[in-house]
């Protein structure tokens, strides 16, 4: 009985530490976030079924795209809240011109200034690496101009896989720090909508 109950515990061990570990990261990652400085890439909060646009869209006219879910609206909202309840610094919100990304953005925030770069390239992917190299860019020109909060870049998933290469869920955020040379560094996750 003893044998069992040591060896329960043993394999128990290494699952406890992981727990352990996420936690003492995320607590980490959110005092990083608390300070400022860093950028916040943000994916768009949920929206209505499908993926892309639908045919003929128009970035200048919300009723052609695919928005935001009511669910989507209250991670966004919620996403805000959390930050908001951090302490966490807003300095600058950058949005993707798409409509569903300035909602998120208006509801997470409260404000947002539109910058082509973060636009969706999910339905021409030739204009990947130009959008992928003026937002890198942006974020290494916080090495020499630091923010005095931290950056929010409200986009798409493919716009963050390319600067990151990570795939990140629905209102998820991506902690990233210039690298000090060439390069964006992930510091890592937040998925506050929860």
């Amino acid at each position: 009985m003893r044998r069992r109950a040591f060896l329960s515990a043993a394999l128990a061990l290494p699952w406890l530490a992981r727990g352990e570990r996420g936690s003492r990261e995320r607590a980490s990652l959110e005092a990083l976030v608390r300070r400022g400085g860093v950028v916040l890439l943000m994916r768009h909060a949920a929206t209505e079924g499908g993926t892309g646009d639908p045919p003929g869209f128009r970035v200048d006219d919300c009723a052609t795209q695919r928005n935001l879910s009511d669910a989507g609206r209250a991670q966004a909202l919620r996403v805000g809240a959390q930050l908001r309840s951090m302490g966490a610094p807003i300095a600058r919100v950058y949005t993707s011109p798409w409509c569903r990304c300035r909602e998120t953005a208006r509801l997470a925030f409260g404000r947002a200034e539109d910058w082509e770069p973060l636009g969706s390239f999910f339905e021409r992917p030739d204009l990947e690496a130009d959008a992928a190299a003026h937002v890198r860019k942006r974020i290494l020109g916080y090495s020499i101009t630091k923010p005095r909060g931290n950056v929010v870049m409200v986009t798409h998933n493919v716009n963050i896989a390319a600067v990151t290469q990570l795939s990140v869920a629905p209102a998820e955020l991506v902690v990233v720090q210039p690298d000090g040379c060439c390069g964006v560094k992930v510091a890592g996750r937040l998925l506050l909508a929860q």
